[in-house]
């Protein structure tokens, strides 16, 4: 969420850079500037109200003593009065407080002033690529082929069981995924962060305070009976660990990793795009997730795009890296970069991570600040990235890697798999 100090100060630059994620703000921005003016008359007036209650309390006693009856009597007209007034003015503060949040949670973040402009994944920015596209024989398929094929991943199974896009793995395909979990794991412990293991759901203010509601209500499983929500990501429940929390500024840097199950209702299309791995109702994960001080955050973010490099490196696959224009951020984001491997049968780029910098977006709305040496509270910044969403990467690992005698595992892999090629 905006802060209303920078959109009451800078109206004209909020509407302009949310141009930017074609975003058109105007008439929110004057509505938020509006309301936050009522809000701040009635704060001036609740709090001169209490300030002259607060004297005549003060006075009360003296009137007495000095036998001033009449005085007294009529200050004690006026307190009620004052009780009146000010039940009245907090109750108007209050329905102006819930006013102007409303309006502010319709507000995108502000994109970084390095976000290229744009509509579509069309426009994003490729500023990176490393690895040589394989060239696979006639002998190769597609991996809900191969995974037929070596009788790793069910899907019809995962069909009857649960339904579409909930696929059941077995044999060297749980072994697999179990591999790359654990090998993510230790990389991230390697790199200095702190493993956690979360909750699968989340209650409301959990989900609102990083911008999964209102804005992504429809992609989440519900659990109405509980007020819960099914995760779609690690970055909930981790980033949320500091909600309400005010940090002291030598626990900077903090660099959390964690596994999970991901659940995300917005599978369901069809075509090669979504089929067999490349688009999930639940799947694995880890991610991860930083909380850093504001001047810091985009060396953050450049360490945490430098991390993803190096994973995809170990797995031997071809990458680009994507600057997305702001037509094709999230809500939440000022600036994300995503990577993408190539799937050698499917001659396609897969996205397989999504590393972004929130600056104060998400802190804002969950209270998340720290007190600097002079003891100012200040809002800090979140990041998260994917290292790594594992549908896709095993989708261009099986496919990559194919030969007609079997699928190769990389190097990096074997000790962690406990084999070297699916047959």
């Amino acid at each position: 969420m905006l802060q209303i100090n920078f959109i009451r100060e800078n109206p004209e630059e909020v509407i302009n850079r949310l141009k930017t994620k074609n975003f058109e703000a105007s008439v929110l921005v004057d509505q938020i500037i509006g309301i936050d003016e009522k809000r701040r008359l009635s704060q001036t007036k609740l709090d001169d109200s209490l300030a002259e209650a607060n004297k005549i309390a003060k006075s009360f006693g003296q009137l007495f003593k000095e036998g001033k009856r009449e005085e007294a009597e009529l200050l004690k007209v006026r307190t009620a009065e004052l009780k009146i007034i000010s039940k009245e003015l907090s109750d108007e503060l209050d329905a102006s407080v819930l006013e102007m949040n409303r309006l502010l949670v319709q507000l995108p973040n502000l994109p970084h002033h390095s976000v290229p402009a744009g509509r579509s994944a069309a426009d994003n920015e490729n500023i990176f690529s490393e690895g040589r596209i394989p060239e696979l024989g006639d002998f190769a398929v597609p991996h809900w082929d191969l995974i037929k094929k070596y009788n790793i991943i069910d899907f019809d199974l995962g069909n009857k069981v649960t339904g579409a896009g909930f696929p059941f793995y077995r044999g060297k395909g749980a072994r697999l995924q179990r591999a790359l979990i654990n090998f993510f794991l230790d990389e991230g412990i390697n790199a200095g962060y702190t493993e956690y293991q979360p909750p699968l759901v989340v209650n409301e203010a959990s989900a609102y305070g990083t911008g999964q509601l209102p804005d992504k209500e429809a992609q989440m499983y519900a659990v109405p009976l509980d007020g819960f929500y099914l995760i779609p990501t690690a970055e909930v429940p981790i980033t949320n660990i500091y909600r309400d929390v005010i940090l002291k500024e030598d626990e900077f840097p903090i660099k959390n990793v964690a596994y999970s199950n991901c659940f995300r209702r917005e599978a369901g299309a069809w075509g090669a795009d979504v089929r067999g791995l490349n688009r999930l109702h639940q799947f694995d994960k880890v991610e991860i997730v930083q909380i850093r001080k504001p001047e810091d955050s985009y060396q953050a973010l450049e360490e945490m795009r430098d991390y993803v490099t190096s994973l995809l490196r170990k797995l031997e696959l071809p990458f680009r890296i994507l600057r997305l224009c702001g037509g094709d951020m999230s809500f939440t984001s000022a600036l994300t970069y995503d990577f993408e491997v190539f799937s050698g049968a499917q001659k396609r780029w897969l996205e397989v991570s999504s590393v972004s910098n929130f600056e104060s977006f998400q802190a804002n709305r969950m209270k998340l600040r720290y007190k600097d040496k002079t003891g100012k509270a200040i809002i800090a910044h979140t990041l998260n990235g994917s290292a790594l969403a594992l549908p896709r990467i095993v989708a261009a690992l099986l496919e990559n890697n194919q030969t007609e005698n079997g699928i190769n595992i990389p190097k990096a892999l074997v000790p962690y798999t406990g084999f070297e090629v699916i047959d």
